[in-house]
């Protein structure tokens, strides 16, 4: 072998030795979405249609329906809001509040809940908006059981929103919807 072959083999060799041993570079990861603002489309006052499943994880099939109405304010700019729920249906009036609080630093939003027939709040439910549809999740007891609940919010327009609530006894494999919101938006004023 010639020494030129040999100078450029080593010298080959040492380029490639270099670029392995060069620290590797971590991938940034990406940008997560600002999601501060995504419960702004429910401020303002909604006639809201409920569905309720009457025994939800026993196979049965009995539904009951309520009307009513959600104000929602925002709180703090946006990064949160508190929607105030009233509703008529045949076991009477229902009171409840749903307290929203966004986490800057996850860009993720938790869900609260309290009846005002306890007044003890919800453990909450976390979660974000992808794609225009916002999926939340928790994990609470129900029947002496440990179960998972998930809360979705989606065909969200400016006047009308939709929204459920499900249960999983099996670890997320499968999910009953036992409660299912409509909404239609009456005004973007907060007064009832």
């Amino acid at each position: 072998m010639s020494a030129l072959k040999r100078i450029r083999k080593r010298l080959l060799l040492a380029c490639c030795l270099g670029l392995l041993l060069q620290p590797l570079q971590a991938a940034e990861p990406p940008a997560q979405r600002d999601g501060q603002h995504d419960f702004d489309w429910e401020t303002g006052t909604w006639k809201i249609h409920v569905k309720r499943l009457v025994h939800p994880l026993t196979g049965s099939t009995t539904w009951t329906e309520l009307d009513g109405t959600v104000v929602t304010r925002k709180v703090w700019g946006g990064r949160a809001n508190l929607a105030e729920i009233e509703e008529d249906g045949p076991s009477g009036h229902l009171e409840f509040l749903s307290l929203r609080l966004y986490n800057p630093q996850a860009h993720q939003w938790s869900l609260n809940f309290v009846s005002s027939n306890s007044g003890i709040l919800s453990v909450p439910m976390v979660g974000e908006f992808k794609d225009g549809r916002g999926e939340f999740y928790d994990q609470e007891t129900f029947n002496d059981r440990t179960i998972w609940v998930r809360f979705t919010f989606s065909a969200i327009t400016n006047g009308s929103g939709h929204s459920e609530q499900a249960f999983s006894a099996d670890g997320g494999r499968t999910w009953e919807v036992n409660w299912i919101n409509t909404y239609t938006k009456v005004s973007d004023a907060t007064d009832k």
